[in-house]
């Protein structure tokens, strides 16, 4: 959804605001096509996922990663004065918020099932 948000932000940019708002070396790569990748400009990869095969820790992780998703969503807010991005972003932040403690309850599930 990030990525549809940008596309449409970006798409009808002319020449001369890709080469002033400093767009011009993503665009060289990519064009104004959704490219994932980190606002430092590093690739989204898979490789920081975390996978041990323990319902436990897995669901840990995946908590974690509910927390920085939010984290990136309040910082995009922070730097946004679009009223319709933010609310975009607004929605998306309120999910991860829910999946964050729908993972909590099946991980104290997970901990009590566990507990003899």
């Amino acid at each position: 959804m990030i990525g549809t948000i940008v596309h449409q932000l970006t798409r009808n940019l002319t020449e001369e605001q890709i080469k002033s708002k400093g767009f011009a070396p993503y665009f060289v790569d990519h064009t104004a096509a959704v490219y994932p990748a980190a606002a430092s400009g590093t690739p989204w990869s898979a490789a920081g996922m975390q996978c041990s095969g323990d319902p436990i820790a897995d669901l840990s992780e995946d908590m974690a990663a509910e927390q920085k998703a939010r984290k990136t969503y309040d910082n995009i807010l922070r730097l946004s004065d679009d009223p319709d991005v933010n609310d975009a972003i607004k929605f998306l932040r309120e999910r991860e918020i829910v999946h964050f403690q729908r993972f909590g309850e099946a991980n104290h599930t997970k901990l009590s099932k566990r507990l003899p």
